[in-house]
């Protein structure tokens, strides 16, 4: 199992940040490479039918070595790494025999990986760990998880005595930036359901996340010198400030938690003269995600009536709750949640507080809960991952192939 950590080492050599701003698929071009190098590296390890298409997803087969039908199953992971910061250069550091103190990344910026303020590093004393050097994010979002399946493939080839059905594996670009299922082809994947190792801390399962909105503002204010600005001057900036006052502020993300949603002002960008502020919309209830949709419409509309249509607004759906599309084959969490229980990993079973490509496939037709990576911290330079946690993962998948043979298709 330690291939999993020499495998993620290189991975994260690669710099794939997916850009918002872009208009190609997938977004940046060295998602394109990173997913061409997959690519031949499943073909070397013997997988079949890999492909590399133009948008850069990745798809390969391990034929089946059973004889009776059991259903196909899939793992899917992403290649991108998060635009909340830099990806390029990345140089971990690999901290042996943890010790429960502070880890130094950066002595000359002076960053520190601190258990005062990331109390769970306390969990993995004694541990291996993999962290940044202070300058960059990991990676571990969704590498580790590339990394994850692509070895336990490896191991089911060179074990060929071990029985499984037929697996698939898919690895999607720009997942950090909603699209990674855009133009994921749902009919050549050909699984009966899947699962993305997409998750955090060790244990983590997940089949419900939020119902998702992304929303732009754009507020078109009047410049007048202040010197003569008495009752001629629309500050858009001030609008902009007194309708994001008017939004509940127990409802931002810093102050909710579990099943309660959010809405989370993301970007703001300004002058006296005009203004655009985006904000993302997130609720695991869909009652209550529209209430939230409702209630900004409904203070642009105040707004406009007290200043005269100066606000224009565009909310766009971005994904929604997949447990709709999970309860009715439930079967498939509890597969899972086995398969943890018997490598000896106490499943953790928790509501998503974000999205994974998983949520979108589920809706296309491909059911597909979350199963953990290790890592934690992810999108920041305080990002880490036990590498026990890793090759736990790899366990998991291995058991679930196992268990998935229990299951016969009449």
């Amino acid at each position: 199992m330690s291939n999993v950590v020499e495998r993620f080492l290189r991975y994260v050599k690669y710099e794939t940040t997916s850009c918002e701003d872009s208009n190609t698929v997938p977004s940046t071009e060295n998602q394109i490479i990173f997913a061409r190098e997959l690519g031949k590296e499943l073909k070397e390890l013997g997988l079949s039918d890999v492909s590399v298409d133009e948008n850069g997803y990745v798809m390969a087969t391990l034929t089946s070595n059973v004889d009776k039908q059991v259903p196909t199953i899939g793992f899917i992971s992403h290649m991108d790494t998060s635009p909340d910061m830099s990806g390029e250069d990345v140089s971990p550091k690999i901290i042996k025999n943890y010790d429960g103190e502070d880890i130094v990344l950066n002595e000359s910026k002076n960053i520190v990986l601190s258990p005062d303020d990331f109390p769970e590093l306390k969990l993995y004393i004694g541990k291996e760990l993999i962290t940044t050097d202070g300058t960059t994010l990991l990676g571990a979002d969704d590498k580790a998880g590339i990394a994850e399946i692509v070895t336990a493939m490896e191991y089911l080839i060179q074990n060929p005595q071990i029985p499984h059905g037929t697996i698939k594996i898919g690895f999607t670009p720009d997942e950090e930036i909603g699209s990674g299922a855009d133009h994921f082809d749902i009919a050549k994947f050909d699984a009966q359901y899947a699962y993305t190792v997409d998750g955090g801390p060790l244990g983590e399962l997940e089949y419900e996340n939020f119902n998702a909105a992304g929303v732009k503002i754009h507020i078109q204010g009047r410049n007048v010198h202040p010197g003569s600005a008495k009752n001629k001057m629309i500050n858009s900036m001030i609008v902009a400030m007194e309708l994001n006052n008017m939004l509940p502020v127990n409802e931002r993300p810093e102050y909710t938690e579990e099943y309660e949603g959010f809405f989370h002002l993301v970007g703001m960008r300004g002058t006296v003269e005009y203004t655009t502020i985006e904000y993302i919309i997130r609720d695991h209830n869909k009652d209550k995600f529209e209430q939230k949709k409702n209630l900004i419409n409904q203070i642009v509309k105040f707004l406009n009536v007290k200043y005269g249509d100066i606000i224009s607004i565009e909310i766009k759906d971005q994904y929604y709750n997949m447990k709709e599309k999970i309860e009715p084959v439930i079967h498939i969490v509890n597969m899972a949640k086995r398969a943890m229980e018997e490598v000896g990993v106490e499943p953790l079973i928790s509501p998503i507080r974000g999205g994974t490509d998983g949520a979108r496939l589920s809706y296309m037709g491909l059911p597909c809960p979350n199963l953990f990576t290790g890592g934690h911290n992810f999108h920041g330079k305080f990002e880490y991952i036990p590498t026990f946690a890793m090759e736990k993962a790899v366990e998991v998948i291995l058991k679930i192939v196992e268990l998935n043979n229990d299951i016969t298709i009449s």
